[in-house]
């Protein structure tokens, strides 16, 4: 009997250290983080006879942001933020481009910056097939 009281002990201890050392890993991965994100620039880089009257959006994690603002964002150490950018010329028969990305909260530091570019495709037309692009740039830093 003392053998199997010997083992049952050796198993609980075996159990409690796990759970001891385990449970700041999980804690720690629940840590809420804020992070700032402004959109710093939206930019016409080419416009090789694509068009001339543009409307342009941008997204932080589904939310809607106009050049010049910021939104700050309360996210877990393992999400991510996804910056999403889109284009599109306005005429009857309207061209579109988007791109997005997304970068983990653990891959930032103090501040970086990201850009997303934005190539815009002419459908129809003598000019069918050139392209515009567009550059959104992006400040992203922990708070």
């Amino acid at each position: 009997m003392t053998k199997v009281k010997a083992l049952y002990r050796t198993i609980c201890l075996v159990v409690l250290v796990f759970v001891l050392t385990v449970q700041p890993l999980s804690a720690a991965a629940s840590k809420t983080i804020k992070v700032k994100i402004t959109l710093l620039s939206v930019e016409l880089v080419e416009n090789n006879h694509v068009g001339n009257e543009w409307y342009t959006e941008s997204f932080i994690n589904g939310k809607r942001i106009e050049e010049g603002e910021s939104v700050t964002l309360n996210l877990k150490s393992t999400g991510s933020v996804t910056l999403k950018a889109a284009v599109e010329e306005q005429d009857s028969i309207p061209d579109e481009g988007s791109s997005s990305s997304a970068v983990k909260v653990s891959s930032i530091s103090k501040s970086i910056t990201k850009s997303l570019n934005v190539v815009v495709e002419e459908n129809r037309g003598r000019y069918s097939g050139n392209t515009a692009e567009w550059k959104f740039v992006y400040q992203i830093q922990k708070l």
